[in-house]
């Protein structure tokens, strides 16, 4: 059994203004997209300023999405006895599944505008994508949160505010499979010439497996528990249609053409219908 660090939330504290450890791993996951990608836009037919802009429309679809879905998915009984509870972001919750749409939805608006294919825009977008996964997992660590299940490995962790006994380490399993290898997986992918769709399938079945297995090993949601079956747990249920339209994406992918350009090419700025 390994102790659980003792680490402090909040990482800066000045007065009444507290800066959470959890809200910089947003920012670290915003800012690491935001150099990645600008270094990659000119082959996507984009500028850093579209790439600048584009987080910013991200930014809010993460957070406006995050919440509305944790209140729809997790938390919809404690939304219809407090309405306003939903604006009290501060005592925490906010869903993956939801900042997905509300990212999509953004994309697809920013695409529209930009006059690009929205499966060539997320096949940008994807690979930015799990360095801020794996950041908010440390964050959750950090936080207390996503405790695991009792465990008799070596690794297993007393988690705080439970009852003592070792528990896996769920939200570090995610920063590892959800986070590193996810990206090294779609970064290693996308330097090489390929088809359209296929980094934003593999993603969504990337990413899909991965909490889909760790859901395992980490407890279900205290409000809803499991849901079916004895064992299948929201966070499963949800992740089994972006596995399903991730496939569909990569076979619909083998249909297109290869783009070696999105690969080696920095070219002039061209737009996709």
């Amino acid at each position: 059994m390994i102790a659980y660090p003792e680490i402090d939330p909040v990482a800066i504290s000045l007065g009444p203004l507290q800066v959470h450890w959890y809200g910089l791993m947003y920012v670290v996951g915003f800012v690491a997209a935001w150099w990645l990608g600008g270094r990659r836009a000119a082959r996507f037919g984009l500028t850093k300023d579209d790439v600048s802009d584009f987080l910013f429309y991200a930014a809010l679809g993460v957070v406006l999405g995050g919440r509305l879905g944790y209140a729809l998915f997790y938390g919809l009984g404690q939304w219809l006895d407090d309405p306003l509870w939903i604006f009290r972001v501060w005592d925490g919750g906010m869903s993956f599944h939801g900042g997905l749409i509300g990212v999509l939805l953004a994309a697809g608006w920013f695409a529209h505008k930009k006059r690009l294919a929205f499966f060539t825009l997320t096949d940008f977008i994807a690979p930015l994508v799990p360095i801020g996964l794996g950041a908010g997992r440390i964050g959750n660590f950090i936080n207390h949160e996503l405790p695991g299940r009792v465990t008799s490995l070596p690794w297993g962790m007393p988690f705080p505010g439970t009852d003592g006994q070792p528990r896996h380490p769920s939200a570090l399993y995610e920063a590892l499979l959800e986070g590193a290898v996810l990206f090294a997986l779609l970064w290693w992918v996308s330097v090489r010439p390929r088809r359209r769709g296929l980094v934003s399938g593999l993603f969504l079945i990337g990413y899909g497996v991965f909490r889909f297995m760790v859901e395992f090993v980490r407890l279900p949601d205290v409000q809803l528990g499991f849901i079916a079956f004895g064992w299948l747990t929201m966070g499963q249920l949800l992740t089994l249609p972006m596995i399903a339209f991730g496939l569909l994406l990569v076979i619909w992918s083998r249909r297109q053409p290869i783009d070696a350009r999105l690969a080696t090419g920095t070219g002039e700025k061209q737009h996709e219908s």
